[in-house]
């Protein structure tokens, strides 16, 4: 059936609001983008299609951990409609950090490996051709001779003594300011786990999770007559985009024109930088536009996951549910390279003990390095499976001392002008009032005495 678009009450896609700017809340505002969506009118990077387009395929590792002995692109090139092969040595600025932009380094991986590759699915050699198949084709002729590894797929295990350093910088973890770890030390633990009536220790794990996209990562760059390059791309991020790609081919900015904005589906997932670059170095050696898009085995297996995490938290807790101290040892698999996996983990960081007022509390948070795909954004990443540990450690807790598991909370939750544990005071916490009202609206009984708490009240000395 035909969309009989007249019919729409264009009205209803309006967000014009009267004077009050808190009207919005409990009413209905549709999205700006929606109607062009629901009609197909939205377009998309892959809805470009200029004259003379050329398409960009990857020849991607066969190994974990191994050092190139031999790259031959000989056969690939003799592919009918393969008209170039890109490697390593036509990348201006090879080496890079994704977040250099707010001064993350040292840069840690390459566009195109030089001597070595560090996760399976690796991009080796660039190749690019006239249709897709020839891409494809002349990828897959590619020829390449590896001397394996050690490969390290565990985030203790990468840490342990003897464990060969994957890292050009010799570690196999990030380093913040000197220390192996992002670190908080807030009040004396040791001591109050020995004051505490008892003593909990568990351990949480999860694994790597993929964004899987309706739409894969991918660009088309098309080269103007003024010698710009005008980038069509599902970034989520398009000015560190243009700015990444900038500095990766030792342009000035203003070369650049990024149109983006448009992400069928990202999740944090189109952020990382990884297509563009070298899409632009292949538009500008072969001064066509050129396509680089993932498949879809491209997307479940090389674009970046939430990073696994393993968390140990260890708390110490009065008989009556006051947990006064807690220990939180955490592991973040980085996979191959740093990406956003850096500022993840101080984001976990500073969100140790979870939303409760905790006296005394110990965090080293590892950002680790493994032969795995490489790890990055996804919705609140570096917090989210912290709260899934944390949570559960509460859980775990009040079933322990046969608790009220909303009670324990309750009696622990932070407050309006409680110091934090990375030394912040919090404010405009609400979340006793967000449990009581939760509470009642399951028919959860809570005594008067919890459901009396307040967020705004101070707490008792």
């Amino acid at each position: 059936m035909a969309l009989q678009t007249e019919q729409i009450d264009r009205s209803y896609f309006t967000t014009e609001r009267g004077e009050d700017d808190h009207a919005v809340i409990g009413t209905p505002v549709q999205r700006a983008d929606a109607l062009g969506h629901v009609t197909g009118g939205t377009e998309f990077f892959e809805d470009v299609n200029p004259t003379g387009l050329l398409h960009l395929k990857m020849h991607r590792s066969e190994r974990h951990h191994a050092l190139l002995k031999r790259v031959d692109v000989t056969k690939a090139l003799e592919v009918p409609g393969v008209v170039r092969v890109l490697t390593h040595e036509d990348v201006p600025a090879n080496w890079y950090t994704i977040l250099r932009l707010i001064g993350v380094e040292p840069n840690d991986e390459p566009v195109l490996p030089e001597d070595r590759v560090l996760y399976k699915g690796e991009q080796i050699v660039a190749v690019i051709a006239t249709s897709e198949a020839a891409a494809l084709d002349g990828a897959a002729a590619v020829e390449v001779e590896y001397e394996d590894l050690p490969a390290v797929f565990d985030v203790e295990e990468a840490l342990a003594e003897g464990t060969p350093a994957i890292k050009p910088h010799g570690t196999n973890y990030f380093l913040y300011e000197g220390h192996h770890c992002r670190r908080i030390r807030f009040g004396d633990v040791d001591a109050a786990f020995e004051e505490a009536d008892h003593v909990f220790e568990w351990r949480y794990q999860s694994s790597p999770i993929e964004h899987a996209p309706t739409e894969p990562t991918g660009c088309i760059v098309v080269p103007q007559a003024d010698g710009r390059l005008r980038i069509h791309s599902d970034t989520q991020a398009c000015f560190f985009t243009l700015d990444n790609a900038a500095l990766i081919l030792e342009t000035p900015f203003s070369k650049l024109r990024l149109i983006g904005g448009t992400v069928g589906g990202g999740f944090g997932g189109k952020v990382d930088v990884i297509v563009e670059p070298i899409a632009c170095i292949a538009a500008m050696a072969t001064g066509k536009p050129v396509k680089y898009v993932y498949g879809r085995a491209e997307e479940m297996q090389v674009s970046s996951p939430r990073a696994a995490e393993r968390v140990i938290i260890k708390d110490g807790v009065m008989a009556d549910g006051t947990i006064v101290a807690r220990k939180v040892t955490l592991y973040v698999d980085a996979g191959a390279y740093s990406r956003h996996s850096p500022y993840g983990t101080t984001k976990a960081a500073a969100h140790m003990p979870g939303p409760y007022t905790i006296p005394n509390v110990w965090v080293d948070a590892h950002c680790v390095y493994t032969n795995r795909t490489p790890a990055s954004a996804m919705r609140g990443f570096g917090v989210t499976i912290a709260d899934f540990a944390l949570e559960s450690q509460m859980d775990r807790i009040a079933r322990a001392l046969d608790m009220d598991p909303l009670q324990l909370r309750l009696k622990n939750a932070y407050r309006d002008g409680d110091m934090k544990a990375h030394r912040k005071v919090a404010e405009g916490t609400a979340l006793i009032e967000v449990i009581q009202r939760g509470a009642q609206l399951v028919g959860h009984e809570l005594p008067g005495e919890y459901r009396g708490l307040s967020s705004t009240d101070p707490r008792e000395a």
